[in-house]
């Protein structure tokens, strides 16, 4: 039978777990580090970074109570985003803790050389002396570290109130000058990006919230008395150390709060404070063992690591491989790298996985899951998860080349364990990720059975633009003809209108029209037939655009039909970027890459549960059922999607098709280059018709430009089609939305 873990934390001991992971380095070593970064203002830097770290402790308190199992991070981030995000994440989360609590039991050097005579190379002997030991502490018990950590924690606390309730009388403001902000905003940044880490332990005790009693109460309030509690401590403590010691000698000082107490209390001050840091430092290491030691559990428990480390012990009740494997890395950390690294690798690793907490709780609020039901909602939901997220990206930005690296390092190495391991010992998909896929479907399907169901006629434009060539004549009729396919079996009117752009010298009224336009009327009137009502009629105007605006809104026109011409940069429809028509046109646009329109027989739609799929079906089945042809509805997904991502994009599109009177059938293609697979599906096509929005820089750059690639590699007619829709989701919705697909 497995073994669970004893819920056995109470309120108190949670707190304290949470402080004992914060309460130490972070105080103790940092300080003077980072004011060799910021000067003074290293003050303002604690507080903006508990300001920031406040959105991911808001975030992971609501997950906790929704999910108060071993893991933590690495959990949340799984079960909203998939195994892959979940293993980054947990390999980060692990990282992160094992790096600092090395670096905490490294930085007990600087302070016991103050009051124990040791040669300088028998201090990482210490350090590695007190590893050992704390790790057969977490062998032994949560219970046993969880008393040692509330004693600690308690000691180290009424110390720092002590510290700063008598520091505070002995402040001399001329430790302030010359100018607080000397070093700038960037230096400000950088030490807050730097003292980051500092708070990393404030949300810790969600990765043993299996173990907390009444989860939905002692976590959130842990965490954020915890985090509150800690920013007033922090800030209070370095300003007492900026405010008695000059800025110049702790800028070089690895033991500031030892040179500050020594500075208004003397020798029995120092002796004091450092021995107040050692059982400090302790303390850090060992609620970072402690919940660092978890995340390696819960990866193995879902198949993301070797099942040995979710064995619990009979005895003890505790992980011993996973508290091992935690203990192997502590070790070498210390063993080989520098202390500063240490301090700046943890930071970025957690400002990394900070972010990842924040989207997971927007995947989880969004996916509206009937089964995530926490008992505390995080506050001023969105924004206060994207300024975690936007602060995040600025500090790790300032931390340096090596830090970016680390982060960057870390999301390359699990994806690359999660693909040599564990993709194949796994198929779950994200839950929060899954329900924002299918939600997106139906309300995707909700649209195109709206639109169908309309029964009133079209009213459709076809814009022309100069005097047709007999070259052109033809180009044109063709794109009647197809006008008059898409609307036959709805019915309604085209309404051809060659818009005649004139410079601003030229009177508008001295336009007429000319012999060669009342020939191409008469001959097109002849060809077409009369099934379909085409109305002729010309505008004269300064501006081309403005004039096929203001006409779709004066005649109510539901589609505009318009020759998609490439330019050097975008596409052109009567001279102006398509761009344009897209953003400020309020009608539904089909844009045609005219390669010849004469007997149809197939129609490949591509249809990814985006806005403008309900146009599409609307311009594939009236083409299909004038000409008697069928319609192949395709979706494309990555080479890595699970079974249950490729029957639910079959599911949609079939649901696609009984919206058709058309004969149809369905494709779901696995595939890492879209447009090559696109391309050789659509060898048996006719027409392809794909949905297209307005050109974006981020967007382009971040998804590619799929309609513009499609268009010039498919050596086929393309109809490019665009939905005029008021926004009828939130932009969090939306980015999720394409994310998912």
């Amino acid at each position: 039978m497995e073994k669970g873990l004893e819920r056995d934390l109470g309120l108190y001991a949670t707190i304290t777990i949470s402080i004992g992971a914060m309460i130490g380095s972070g105080i103790f070593v940092l300080p003077g580090l980072a004011a060799k970064i910021a000067g003074p203002a290293v003050i303002l830097a604690y507080l903006l970074a508990g300001i920031l770290v406040l959105p991911a402790a808001l975030s992971k308190a609501e997950m906790a109570t929704a999910m108060p199992e071993a893991g933590g991070t690495y959990l949340y981030i799984d079960r909203a985003m998939g195994p892959l995000p979940g293993t980054i994440a947990g390999i980060g989360a692990w990282f992160s803790l094992v790096f600092k609590s090395a670096f905490a039991l490294v930085g007990l050097g600087a302070y016991l050389l103050l009051f124990v005579t040791l040669p300088e190379g028998s201090l990482v002997y210490v350090s590695l002396g007190l590893a050992i030991g704390l790790v057969v502490v977490n062998l032994i018990g949560v219970k046993q570290s969880g008393r040692l950590q509330a004693i600690i924690v308690s000691i180290v606390l009424l110390a720092l109130l002590a510290f700063i309730v008598d520091g505070l009388t002995f402040i001399d403001r001329a430790n302030f000058r010359p100018g607080f902000f000397a070093k700038g905003p960037i230096g400000l940044l950088e030490a807050t990006g730097f003292v980051f880490i500092s708070y990393a332990g404030v949300t810790k005790i969600a990765s043993v919230a299996e173990e907390v009693e009444n989860p939905g109460r002692n976590i959130p309030m842990s965490i954020l008395i915890s985090v509150v509690m800690m920013m007033v401590v922090y800030t209070f403590t370095v300003f007492v150390i900026v405010g008695v010691v000059p800025i110049d000698t702790i800028e070089t000082s690895l033991h500031p709060m030892a040179d500050a107490a020594g500075a208004f209390l003397g020798p029995v001050g120092t002796i004091g404070i450092s021995a107040v840091a050692v059982l400090a430092l302790t303390s850090m290491a060992n609620a970072g063992i402690l919940s660092s030691s978890r995340f390696p559990l819960a990866m193995s428990r879902d198949d993301l690591a070797p099942r040995h480390l979710s064995q619990v012990s009979a005895r003890f009740r505790t992980p011993w491989y996973s508290i091992l494997a935690t203990g192997i890395l502590l070790v070498f950390l210390i063993v080989f790298v520098p202390v500063r690294e240490l301090a700046k690798l943890a930071s970025a690793f957690k400002i990394l996985v900070f972010a990842f907490v924040n989207v997971a709780l927007i995947a989880f609020r969004e996916s509206e899951l009937v089964n995530y039901e926490p008992e505390f909602t995080a506050p001023g939901y969105p924004w206060v998860q994207l300024f975690g997220i936007f602060g995040g990206v600025v500090l790790i930005s300032q931390l340096g080349t090596i830090p970016i690296a680390g982060a960057v390092g870390l999301i390359l190495l699990g994806a690359i364990w999660y693909r040599v391991y564990g993709r194949e010992r796994t198929e779950r998909e994200g839950a929060a990720l899954d329900a924002i896929r299918r939600g997106s479907a139906e309300r995707a399907l909700d649209r195109t059975r709206e639109t169908c169901a309309e029964d009133r006629p079209i009213e459709m434009l076809v814009p022309l633009g100069g005097t047709p060539s007999p070259d052109q004549r033809q180009e044109f009729l063709e794109l009647i003809r197809l006008g008059q396919d898409i609307i036959r079996d709805r019915g309604g009117r085209i309404r051809v209108v060659r818009f005649e752009e004139v410079p601003e010298q030229l009177d508008l009224a001295a336009a007429t029209d000319s012999p060669d336009d009342v020939r191409f009327e008469l001959d097109s009137g002849e060809l077409l037939g009369t099934d379909i009502p085409v109305e002729y009629a010309e505008v004269v105007t300064h501006d081309t655009k403005r004039s096929i605006s203001n006409f779709v809104k004066h005649y109510d026109i539901d589609i505009v039909l318009g020759d998609w011409h490439p330019s050097r940069w975008h596409a052109e429809l009567l001279g102006a970027d398509v761009d344009w028509y897209m953003q400020h046109v309020a009608g539904d646009f089909v844009f045609v890459r005219n390669r010849g329109y004469d007997a149809v027989d197939e129609l490949l739609v591509v249809a990814d549960q985006g806005p403008f799929d309900p146009l599409e079906i609307i311009v594939a089945d009236g083409i299909a059922s004038s000409q008697g042809a069928s319609i192949e509805f395709v979706s494309t997904l990555e080479p890595t999607a699970t079974d249950e991502q490729v029957n639910s994009d079959r599911a949609y599109l079939e649901s696609l098709s009984e919206f058709c009177t058309a004969e149809s059938s369905v494709t779901v293609l696995r595939t890492a280059n879209r447009i090559d697979s696109l391309r050789e599906a659509s060898n048996s096509a006719d027409i392809v018709i794909i949905g297209t929005a307005a050109h974006h820089l981020v967007y382009d750059v971040v998804f590619g430009s799929l309609p513009d690639k499609l268009v010039e590699r498919v050596d086929k007619t393309v109809l490019l089609a665009h939905s005029w829709k008021p926004r009828q989701t939130t932009f969090i919705r939306a980015i999720l939305d394409r994310l998912v697909h």
